[in-house]
């Protein structure tokens, strides 16, 4: 971590994944009547709101490639750097890949800010895909009027191996690998009022990768898979849910949590996303009460991988992953995938 007198996050509107545009929004963005069934060798496009595009080489693998970028969720620039490249390589783990090799995007306001400043932000990103080991090989920059950071980043994966978040089956339970939480911490870190200690868990989980999801590809009993990042718990199983044909029932009692939420939502203290995320998911979930809504609706930056198994397939899954699974969250079921029912979704 580097020393930073400059709050970074003041020179952004909104803050890591919380920036995306809201779910109700983007559909209309992304509404096109061109297909890409033209492209014979594209196993996934957009249609189905997957994590990453991936392209069949032919030869029993794919290419997976995605890009994430986003303006600062805290104010020290080398963390935002680290984030923001966990954040985007996080995608090609979510398809049970393995990344290969990532190139910079840059957005930063020079007008306003030391080039010093950027050049940590680059450092924090290259330290992330040491860890992931691979280079980040390039880039490409502008001057913005905000910072803005990503990857674009490609990966590989066994073609019977590619693991989706449409394909989920009935029993199927579910499972998340990192706390809930980020998105508040981070809005009252930018009100200056979060404790430090806070600030160091929600950035621990935010820098840490989701490397578990490569490994998650190579067991058969993984039927679905996804990482919850900018729509929140519930808008991301949303996905899940309608591209599976299934609805779900979620545990929130065995929900993973950062400490000390309770602290921020007295204080009304929540990313302006999170209503945004309730809007477009409230006519598909029952009743929530308030924590609920805020938690589950809380979008996350660098978030965990959801991941979907099948029961049959439980020893081998604990087995497999009792020595990835980050320490501090318990590995078992935070909810069950069932029959499509009224409510897509239920909290209990």
């Amino acid at each position: 971590m580097t020393e930073n007198k400059i709050r970074l996050t003041q020179y952004s509107r909104g803050a890591g994944c919380g920036c995306k545009i809201a779910p109700e929004i983007l559909d209309k963005i992304l509404k096109s009547n061109t297909s890409n069934l033209a492209f014979k060798n594209l196993m996934v496009g957009n249609e189905t709101k997957d994590d990453a595009a991936v392209y069949d080489l032919g030869n029993g693998t794919a290419l997976i490639s995605t890009t994430d970028f986003f303006m600062p969720i805290v104010d020290d620039a080398f963390q935002f750097g680290q984030i923001a490249a966990a954040n985007a390589i996080s995608d090609i783990y979510a398809m049970g890949g393995k990344p290969l090799m990532a190139v910079a995007i840059l957005g930063f306001p020079v007008d306003k800010l030391p080039v010093e400043i950027a050049q940590q932000i680059i450092e924090g990103g290259r330290s992330i895909c040491k860890e992931a080991g691979i280079p980040l090989a390039g880039g490409h920059s502008i001057d913005s009027s905000e910072p803005v950071f990503g990857l674009a980043v490609n990966g590989l994966v066994n073609t019977e191996n590619l693991k989706r978040n449409c394909t989920g089956k009935k029993g199927d339970l579910l499972f998340l690998t990192k706390p809930l939480g980020v998105g508040i911490v981070t809005s009252a870190a930018k009100k200056g009022v979060a404790l430090e200690a806070d600030i160091a868990n929600a950035v621990a989980s935010m820098t840490s990768l989701n490397k578990a999801g490569e490994h998650c590809g190579k067991i058969h009993g993984v039927n679905s898979l996804t990482d919850v990042t900018g729509f929140g718990l519930l808008g991301h199983l949303a996905e899940m849910c309608e591209g599976s044909g299934l609805s779900a029932e979620i545990y929130f009692d065995a929900l993973p949590m950062l400490p000390n939420l309770d602290y921020y939502l007295d204080k009304f203290i929540y990313p302006d996303m999170t209503t945004k995320i309730f809007s477009a998911i409230s006519g598909k979930v029952n009743e929530l009460t308030a924590k609920q809504l805020f938690v589950t609706c809380d979008p996350q930056t660098s978030g965990g991988l959801l991941v979907a198994v099948a029961p049959s397939s439980l020893d081998e899954f604990n087995t497999v992953m009792s020595p990835l699974w980050p320490v501090g969250i318990d590995l078992k079921p935070i909810g069950k995938l069932i029959s499509k029912q009224e409510n897509l979704m239920r909290v209990l």
